[in-house]
């Protein structure tokens, strides 16, 4: 990939910050005791960071500043949006279940979308995290990192929240459903 081709215009920059900036003061609940300020001079000493939270805006993920990393003082941006990022659903897991599937197969998997725009799939940790915030995925669900042991035996993870309860499941991860998607996450 050419890292030029990826390059925000001024316009995209600005319009970005401007989004960011409006969510971060309507959902100040979400990161007491952190500015704006201070994460717009990280945002503009991170291009390659703020493009991939640019990508995460334009799949619908709503990224928003959850907290900052006591141990290594980053500041730590999660799709908020309410479900599931809709640029982001119906896609299986990884690339070994994309390539395993015979028929039917999605377009992408969520390992290779995560990877292409820059973030990590949340983990169950942080998906737990993320719910303490609001609430989440309540008719949809979302694809989570998985521990090897337990994608080596072909299984894969996701979450939602449902009767005011996180659950965390498994299935294939090679299945993909209209209402799963995965969120993401990047650290500046």
């Amino acid at each position: 990939m050419n890292k030029d081709q990826y390059k925000l215009t001024s316009e995209q920059h600005n319009d970005l910050l401007a989004i960011l900036k409006a969510r971060f003061e309507k959902n100040s609940k979400r990161h007491p005791n952190i500015r704006f300020e201070e994460v717009e001079v990280r945002l503009n000493q991170n291009t390659d960071k703020l493009r991939s939270i640019y990508e995460m805006e334009r799949t619908e993920g709503e990224p928003d500043v959850v907290a900052i990393d006591k141990n290594s003082g980053e500041i730590i941006f999660f799709d908020c949006s309410p479900e599931t990022p809709k640029g982001r659903r119906n896609v299986c897991y990884d690339r070994v279940a994309l390539d395993s599937r015979k028929q039917f197969k999605p377009a992408t998997s969520a390992m290779d979308m995560a990877n292409e725009m820059g973030i990590e799939i949340l983990t169950e940790e942080q998906y737990h995290y993320l719910q303490t915030l609001g609430n989440f995925d309540t008719k949809t669900s979302s694809w989570l990192r998985t521990p090897s042991e337990i994608r080596k035996l072909g299984g894969a993870i996701f979450g939602d929240k449902r009767y005011d309860h996180v659950f965390i499941y498994h299935n294939g991860a090679d299945s993909y459903y209209g209402v799963r998607g995965f969120r993401g996450c990047v650290r500046i």
